[in-house]
């Protein structure tokens, strides 16, 4: 056979499969599984990121979705690359005019035990 009858050969047999693979539906284990908003954030946020985007669903519910869907598309599109911390997404909620209130909790460490600030000062009042 020569180089122009095994091209032509292959090429026929690369359209056929491509036909082939065109008429067969794809399995269920092979289609794209759709990434829900929750875990695209869930790759990206770290330290108190969670905590801080729930506190603002609670207190602004239209703005912390605004932001959720805002944070998702720009990660989708690759515009956010790096990962994003609870102070990175309370500043960005701050810079948008809008102060996140967090629960805070002190604790002291005293004599290797773990203390809250409330019970300190409680015991430095009593004696």
């Amino acid at each position: 056979m020569s180089d122009t009858e095994l091209e032509t050969l292959r090429r026929r047999k690369l359209q056929e499969l491509k036909r082939q693979l065109g008429k067969k539906p794809i399995p269920e284990t092979e289609k794209p599984q759709e990434v829900g908003p929750k875990e695209i954030l869930n790759r990206f946020f770290f330290n108190r990121a969670w905590e801080v985007l729930n506190a603002a669903k609670a207190q602004y519910p239209e703005v912390a979705a605004n932001v959720e869907k805002t944070l998702v598309k720009l990660i989708a599109e690759g515009k956010i690359r790096s990962r994003i911390s609870g102070g990175e997404l309370y500043g960005l909620f701050l810079r948008l005019g809008f102060r996140v209130r967090l629960q805070t909790h002190i604790r002291v460490l005293e004599h290797g035990k773990v203390k809250s600030l409330e019970e300190k000062i409680r015991e430095e009042t009593t004696e």
